[in-house]
């Protein structure tokens, strides 16, 4: 697992020191250096950035007004010579807070804990698992795709079912079988797309999912035996 990377520190000393630490570290990688938080901001919108060394007192804007002013924050790792902003960089959910002058034990120490964060997140967003946002009662909810069980017409709205209850959302079939992954699902009635990992017997009349009927059109048999045999 690898960091892409970045040093912010408006002193160039204080900015190489840090600098070597990072080209010295098999797990990270340099993308760029700035002098400034507003050449950050700016380098930010070009560069794919899992973390950021962040000097704190830095003239325009310092290191608090930069993450202020970020829609999307890396992990960041304040770098500075004074301790007396530990507490707010707490506060701004940083990784860790290095003091100055640092030492490469407590370097490594620090990259330790965001290769840490970095795989929790990515070990989270692997559970997290396929999902689609569907508008129901005015509210966006997400919603697991392999947790749907089938999606029924009911005129100009349709009802997706899934394992723990049914939502009712303004959409066609037509519309809404278009947000589904391909593959995964199929229209086995002009009112019914069914998950086919749900399925647990069928005829040529019906689709059983659990203790449910779900009915097959008869153009449609084929299609859903080949489209069981290609899961």
């Amino acid at each position: 697992m690898t960091l892409n990377c970045v040093v912010v520190d408006d002193s160039a000393i204080q900015r190489l020191s840090i600098v070597k630490l990072v080209e010295n570290h098999p797990s990270l990688n340099l993308i760029a250096e700035y002098s400034s938080a507003l050449e950050t901001k700016n380098g930010l919108n070009t560069h794919q950035v899992d973390l950021i060394f962040l000097d704190i007192e830095m003239p325009v804007l310092n290191g608090f007004e930069l993450l202020d002013v970020l829609n999307n924050k890396p992990q960041i790792i304040f770098v500075t010579g004074k301790t007396e902003y530990a507490f707010k960089a707490f506060n701004y959910d940083a990784t860790d807070y290095l003091h100055k002058p640092i030492t490469r034990e407590r370097f490594n120490t620090s990259v330790d804990k965001a290769l840490e964060q970095h795989r929790l997140t990515q070990d989270f967003s692997e559970e997290d698992g396929e999902h689609i946002f569907v508008k129901s009662n005015l509210k966006k909810r997400k919603v697991y795709i392999k947790d749907i069980k089938w999606i029924e017409a009911l005129g100009d709205y349709v009802k997706l079912v899934t394992e723990e209850n049914s939502l009712v959302v303004l959409s066609t079939m037509k519309s809404f079988e278009a947000e589904l992954p391909e593959g995964k699902f199929l229209r086995i009635h002009k009112s019914y797309i069914v998950n086919l990992d749900k399925i647990d017997r069928f005829n040529s009349k019906n689709v059983e999912v659990g203790a449910y009927e779900i009915p097959l059109s008869r153009n449609k048999k084929t299609q859903l035996v080949d489209a069981l045999n290609n899961i």
